[in-house]
This record gives structure tokens, sequence and C-alpha cells, in this order.
């Protein structure tokens, strides 16, 4: 499997939504890449856990990018002038983008979620520019996922793994974990 799924981080991301999505996906089997915007690879969460990324933004070639995925926690991630231009990108490829938490506002302040339906977590609605907001805990339209926030972060990981890897990974993977699908 060469294609690769890319999750952002910068100081002040959700812990639970970035680490237990990222957890989720390589016992998929994924590849996936923990990828820091800040300039340094330790970034520091909102509740002050610290992760090592993978790699910085400015030194990563997306080239074999199959997913892009928002943790939530700050709306930060939306301030970086590359990231939001890859993901406009992709979301003009139809590539699979995927955003829990106050990350979807990113994705409607683009202007990425017109006409889509997504969710996100109470408050940032109105920052959902066109789209229908549904207040489930994950949304999958087209080619967006959006999780409500860190109790969504087991089903939105789930939903990247049915997509990227099928529906039988998504399954086994949820049954091995104890997780009711």
């Amino acid at each position: 499997m060469n294609s690769t799924t890319y999750v952002f981080f910068v100081d002040g991301f959700e812990e639970i939504e970035a680490i237990a999505t990222v957890d989720i996906l390589r016992r998929a089997g994924l590849k996936v890449k923990m990828i820091s915007i800040t300039g340094d690879k330790v970034v520091t969460g909102s509740h002050r856990i610290p992760v090592l990324c993978d790699d910085l933004f400015d030194e990563t070639d997306f080239a074999d990018a199959e997913t892009l995925l928002l943790p939530g926690g700050t709306v930060a991630l939306g301030e970086h002038k590359g990231l939001c231009k890859l993901l406009v990108s992709f979301a003009e490829n139809n590539k699979l983008i995927a955003a829990i938490c106050a990350a979807p506002s990113i994705l409607g302040t683009l202007g990425l979620l017109k006409g889509k339906k997504a969710t996100c977590y109470p408050g940032f609605e109105k920052y959902l520019e066109g789209a229908e907001h549904t207040g489930e805990q994950v949304v999958k339209d087209g080619n967006i996922i959006t999780g409500k926030g860190p109790g969504a972060s087991m089903e939105f990981a789930l939903a990247v793994v049915e997509q990227t890897a099928g529906k039988d990974k998504a399954g086994e993977l949820a049954r091995a974990m104890c997780v009711k699908k």
C-alpha cells in the first residue's frame, strides 16, 4: 500500500481525536504520517501532552497522499496557507478529507462543505458555510468525513478505515477492539 494518510498537528490539538485516530488507522494497516505545521516535530496538545510527529509540513512531499485528516482542539490549522492550499486541491480532485471537532470549520471557511452534510463540535456550526449541519457523531458526504468531537473519535477513525480500506476491514477492526458498530 503506497498511498498515505497525513494527519496534521499544531499546538493545542485535541489528543484523543488525533492519537486515537492515528492508532486505529495504523492498526488497520494503513500508512499514516503525523505532520507538524509548527516548524518543530514536537507538538503539544490541548492537555499539555507532547507528541513527536514524523515530519514537518515544509519538508514533506505529499505526492502519495490519499487522505488528509485534521484533528480538532484548535482552528489554528486553518491559518497555515500551505495546508489550506493542499485541502482545496484535495477537494477539487475529489480526494478524501476527514476533519473532527473544530476542524470541520476550517473546511467550511474554505468553502469545501458547500452542499454537503457535516457535523462539528457544538458552537462551531456557523462556520460550516454552505453545509447542512446534522449534529450526528460522524457524517460522510462524498469525499468528506466529519466528526463531532472527542467522543466520536473511534467512530470517526473507523469511518476513515471503511472509506480507505473497506467495510470488511473496518468491521474486523471494530470487533477486535470491542467497539459496537
